[in-house]
């Protein structure tokens, strides 16, 4: 677990100093990329939540192993939101592009969301998890409803 971190993090760190027009040679790389970052966050989001809601037994190495990946992952999607890349296979609205500040704000409120999960999955107590848990899964929820089609 620790290595695919480790390599997560670097990933994220060569993805994050290249402008976002020279990452995807075509907008279906952007596509790609964006839906890959956001399979692995929602996989770790969603183990973190299986504790949060009594679903699996609470284990608190696992609880932050997993709760950090989902913040690291947070990072890096929104870079792959590129002109061109709203064709193609994608569940992505019009309105990422139309009101692309509504967008920003509800991707920095995910990523605010997802920082407070994982200092309480840090702390390792699972009340503080609950609590942190909802508003996390409510800011999702938003941005799926308000930009992602079904």
């Amino acid at each position: 677990m620790k290595s695919f971190a480790s390599l997560v993090l670097a990933a994220a760190a060569v993805t994050l100093s290249v402008p976002a027009s020279a990452q995807f040679a075509k907008p279906e790389d952007a596509i790609k990329y964006r839906q890959s970052a956001l399979t692995v966050m929602a996989t770790h989001f969603g183990r973190v939540g299986a504790m949060a809601n009594g679903r699996v037994p609470f284990d608190a190495k696992a609880l932050a192993d997993n709760a950090n990946i989902a913040e690291e992952m947070s990072k890096l999607p929104w870079a792959a939101f590129v002109d061109g890349s709203d064709k193609g296979t994608t569940r992505a609205k019009a309105e990422i592009w139309s009101d692309n500040a509504k967008f920003k704000a509800a991707a920095e409120k995910m990523q605010a969301e997802i920082v407070k999960l994982n200092a309480a999955a840090k702390a390792g107590n699972l009340d503080a998890l609950k609590v942190a848990f909802g508003p996390a899964a409510a800011s999702c929820k938003a941005c799926h409803d308000n930009f992602r089609k079904d």
